[in-house]
């Protein structure tokens, strides 16, 4: 109001400047000026209004970024009656492909809070997974069809079942199979209600299926054979502690096309053992084979398997039964690059230096002699001289002395990881033999030996590529050693520990050799469906547990207490980390 006021007044007395004086022009013009300042310091406009904001925005609207002036449908829902346009959800304009992507890096807590935040990241989360791990009690069957409408897209599968409860029956795997038809993974582990019947529908149902893990269940060979004679591409196959007894006989397993397509066979703690022959035997791509601890006589088998599957590229024997007959039939394998003899007191040198004459591609050695003192220095200067492309060299609980070490450190020039475990013939000569002459030598590992400082301290100038060494109970090396191979080498990384006690591992040699089923990462989105016991029931059985390890440690659990037999055992086994 009182801005047109004065406007008003100004312009009345124009006519009165323009009468009195010309050059009152140029004054009006100025004045004009300074009012029209005036009136822009004030914030006025002449011409628009603007409205203050709404600063009152709804929760819907915090997660909606931008702005759009009336285009885009946006996705918040009182973005209509905004004074601004319509507000953008960038997230809901993420296609599903990008987003399953994004999903496929986030670990399996986090995936699962990130189902629950709409209903459109539950479908892409559900029809993105192609992992997962089920509780497979008898009770999963009733969710078997909502849950694998979810996860429609599921390709590696793991179903355990706890032995205090009920597995899934053949009803039960029938009825996945039929929802996972592009399975290519499957471990069943404790499924003891499973028979060939359930095995047999698999097959039929999962033509895409290409590894097999069966662990503690109660069919025999028939359903093993079940799935491998219906199937074209099953490459892998993993058993361990099948408790089938109704197999009478291998007839079966040569019927069909079984194992034309294995590549990797690992049988683990089976009292029928020579039940899987003939399967063996049929096997003609078969390149991977490991028996351990074995039920049966497995000379013959292993004669078969040098005639017919000439492609063996490695094979892990470990307490069976097998002798130099054995290892005669193993060296017909001339592609063989990776051979663990573990705990087979019936070879000896003989067979050893089979192989070594005949496998020149031998990369990979470890040898656990159990101090059977059968296998020595004849095999080993045979391997140094006949096998020049050996990599890794294990050598357990035998007696070799500085003829055959130093056989091996003049002849494999491309040793890079070698091991001493309990070899009480090797000396500090010996060590430094090796600092000298191995040149390629990366990691090196020495348990149990009776070594000094001055052999360990051999390796401040020799072996110029070593990155690691590791250096266990050896009583007449001292820390000083390792502090001064850290100054003197800074960029070798030495692990003394000679005065810590280990536990034994009452599963025998882990020298490698270790069970070979088809395993998912731990990040693998395990699903569980069906609630254990109340927590209530689950602390009164830890209690009970650690009560029980306490006062009985030895059969409690799979690590011995400590005792004077331990100190004795310890320098028969080496981790596999050794080398890692």
């Amino acid at each position: 109001m009182h801005l047109h006021l004065l406007l008003h007044l100004f312009i009345s007395f124009i006519p009165h400047f323009f009468i009195s004086n010309y050059l009152s022009i140029f004054f009006f013009i100025i004045l004009l000026l300074l009012f029209i300042i005036f009136f822009n310091s004030m914030g006025q406009s002449l011409s628009t209004y603007v409205p203050s904001p709404d600063l009152n925005i709804s929760k819907t609207n915090r997660f909606c970024y931008g702005y759009v002036d009336g285009y885009g449908d946006g996705n918040c829902n009182d973005s209509s009656s905004d004074n601004f346009g319509y507000r953008r959800n960038y997230i809901d304009e993420i296609p599903d492909e990008c987003l399953a992507s994004i999903l496929h890096f986030v670990d399996a807590v986090d995936r699962k809070n990130c189902s629950l935040v709409c209903r459109r990241w539950l479908r892409v989360e559900g029809e993105s997974r192609q992992r997962l791990s089920l509780n497979a009690e008898a009770k999963l069957l009733d969710a078997v069809p909502s849950l694998f409408t979810r996860f429609d897209s599921v390709t590696k599968l793991a179903l355990r079942c706890n032995r205090k409860s009920i597995s899934i029956n053949d009803d039960a795997l029938i009825l996945i199979s039929l929802r996972c038809k592009n399975l290519t993974r499957l471990k069943l582990r404790g499924c003891r209600e499973i028979t060939e019947i359930g095995m047999l529908g698999l097959a039929r149902n999962c033509k895409n299926l290409k590894k097999l893990s069966v662990v503690s269940c109660l069919f025999g060979v028939k359903g093993i054979h079940a799935v491998v004679d219906n199937s074209n591409v099953i490459e892998e196959l993993s058993v361990k502690r099948l408790r089938g007894v109704n197999d009478d006989g291998g007839e079966l397993l040569c019927g069909g096309g079984g194992g034309s397509s294995l590549k990797s066979i690992c049988l683990k703690e089976l009292v029928n053992g020579s039940s899987f022959a003939p399967l063996i035997i049929g096997s003609r791509k078969l390149q991977t084979l490991k028996l351990i601890r074995c039920i049966g006589d497995w000379d013959t088998t292993l004669t078969s398997v040098g005639k017919l599957s000439s492609g063996l590229i490695e094979i892990h024997l470990e307490k069976i039964q097998v002798s130099d007959v054995g290892l005669v039939g193993v060296s017909k394998c001339l592609k063989l690059e990776t051979l663990h003899l573990v705990k087979t007191p019936e070879c000896s040198d003989v067979g050893l230096i089979a192989v070594a004459e005949h496998c020149k591609m031998l990369k990979k050695l470890h040898i656990n002699g159990w101090r059977t003192n059968r296998i020595g220095d004849d095999s080993l200067i045979s391997i140094a001289r006949n096998c020049p492309n050996l990599q890794e060299l294990v050598l357990i609980a035998m007696f070799p002395t500085s003829l055959s070490l130093g056989a091996i450190a003049s002849y494999c020039q491309g040793l890079e990881r070698f091991a001493l475990c309990g070899i009480v013939t090797v000396s500090d000569a010996d060590i430094e033999c090796f600092a000298s002459k191995c040149v390629a030598l990366r990691k090196l590992c020495i348990k149990g030996c009776p070594v000094s400082n001055v052999g360990i301290a051999a390796f401040a100038s020799g072996c110029p590529n070593l990155v690691k060494l590791k250096v266990r109970k050896c009583v007449k090396v001292t820390g000083e050693v390792g502090e001064w191979l850290r100054v003197r080498r800074s960029s070798l990384a030495v692990n003394f520990d000679h005065n810590q006690v280990e536990a034994l591992d009452g599963s025998g040699s882990d020298v490698g050799v270790q069970e070979t089923t088809m395993a998912f990462p731990p990040n693998d989105n395990e699903v569980t469906l069906i609630d254990d016991s109340p927590s209530t029931s689950n602390n009164n059985n830890n209690n009970n547990n650690r009560l029980f390890r306490t006062k009985f440690g030895f059969f409690a659990g799979r690590n011995f207490v400590s005792c004077a037999f331990r100190r004795w055992t310890n320098i028969d086994t080496i981790s596999s980390s050794s080398f890692s």
